[in-house]
């Protein structure tokens, strides 16, 4: 996977530290979401803070020189640099994004991201690394701990460089179900359950980042070299890896799921990338999610 693009990455729209703080907005996790059990809460609108120690939400922020190194490294951000960087993969892959839904939805406005270390503030309330990557519909800002992708490898992902892209992809699929309704909707509908809206949010958010990875190398004006088999190969490992039952192993009860079992999690990422069509993600009148 290689960035067509050359020199600095131009956008305001990705920096280091926290975001509005002490807010009780729900979250919509993705990516690495049910890393751990108490994560299930987060969706539908417990305060991070409270389950990770953090207390009052206003708390917890981040210390100022870490956010300022952070802040230094993606002012420092090429397009080169993205094809090695962790960071800068982060911020040109949000350009890449941004690009693609810009052309597919009417409406579509650009969300923030934020990249932090440990702990941040958000308009959800206070979150640490141990949340894993998630988007938070009340600031409109997807947040991603680097060191989430080293767990990641750990429970059987790909390290590879379209697997990163395809967590950051998947959170900015939430944006666009923040814009569309969708994530409210799932919100009214359950956050447990093999059919629950917590599970239909996820999914869809799965399609809409093959989504992305369909259009992401098409174009004069794409980002990205021609995607290969091997590639997408690595995606589909990583969804497979995130998958409830395979997070929860032989003890997995559909009941408990809150993302999609490993196959769910494929299917539709896979169906996003082969139909190119974000009418092919309802995962909301989808009779069989898989």
């Amino acid at each position: 996977m290689t960035f067509r693009g050359s020199g600095s990455i131009e956008t305001g729209n990705v920096s280091g530290g926290g975001g509005g703080g002490g807010g009780r907005g729900r979250i919509a996790l993705g990516g690495g979401a049910g890393l751990l059990v108490t994560i299930v809460a987060l969706l539908f609108g417990v305060n991070p803070g409270d389950i990770m120690g953090g207390g009052d939400s206003g708390g917890g922020g981040q210390d100022t020189a870490v956010v300022s190194e952070i802040d230094k490294q993606l002012q420092a951000c090429t397009f080169e640099k993205a094809n090695t960087d962790t960071l800068c993969r982060i911020k040109a892959t949000t350009v890449s994004v941004d690009k693609v839904w810009t052309k597919l939805l009417d409406g579509y406005t650009e969300p923030k991201t934020t990249i932090f270390s440990d702990s941040v503030n958000t308009g959800c309330g206070a979150a640490s690394s141990s949340t894993g990557p998630f988007y938070c519909p009340a600031d409109k800002t997807a947040y991603f701990d680097p060191t989430f992708f080293n767990m990641l490898v750990k429970m059987g992902g790909s390290d590879g460089p379209l697997s990163q892209m395809y967590v950051v992809a998947h959170e900015y699929g939430h944006h666009v179900q923040n814009l569309t309704g969708a994530l409210q909707k799932g919100n009214q509908m359950g956050s447990h359950g093999a059919t629950s809206g917590s599970v239909r949010t996820e999914l869809q958010a799965d399609c809409y980042a093959g989504v992305w990875a369909f259009h992401s190398d098409k174009g004069d004006d794409a980002l990205l070299e021609p995607l290969t088999s091997d590639q997408i190969a690595t995606a589909i490992q990583t969804a497979r890896a995130i998958g409830d039952d395979t997070i929860q192993g032989s003890s997995s009860n559909p009941e408990s799921w809150t993302h999609g079992s490993a196959k769910q999690r494929v299917k539709w990422f896979s169906t996003g990338y082969k139909s190119g069509d974000p009418n092919s993600c309802d995962t909301f009148s989808a009779g069989n999610l898989g």
